[in-house]
């Protein structure tokens, strides 16, 4: 079983940059991927990034490019995402996730998420 926590959320004003971290523990996640999601009020949960076991390669949802950059250090067992020029409709519960299935396009672990507030 794996246990997956965020941190480095918080609340920042438009332009500005956070840098979530997640860590898990439970077991080693080095051999899956890993990715980060995101929940405004009232919406459904959305994409934001995922990497492969190594990170040598990355996805993005495409409004995001640019900005957005995920990494993960395996030795620490911990993935990130470096969030820059922050906006308004950035503002969500950000969560991270491990172990894709991309057969059916679903993921096995999820954290319980870390607040992003940004202000105009």
């Amino acid at each position: 079983q794996v246990q997956l926590v965020e941190s480095g959320g918080g609340s920042v004003q438009a332009g500005g940059s956070l840098r979530l971290s997640c860590a898990a523990s439970g077991r080693t996640v080095s051999s899956y991927a890993m990715g980060w999601f995101r929940q405004a009020p009232g919406k459904e949960r959305e994409f934001v990034a995922r990497l492969n076991w190594n990170g040598g390669r990355t996805w993005y949802e495409d409004s995001l490019k640019g900005r957005f950059t995920i990494s993960r250090d395996n030795a620490k067992n911990t993935v990130y995402l470096q969030m820059n020029n922050l906006r308004p409709e950035d503002t969500a519960v950000y969560y991270c996730a491990a172990d894709f299935d991309s057969v059916a396009g679903t993921w096995e672990y999820w954290g319980q998420g870390t607040q992003v507030t940004v202000s105009s």
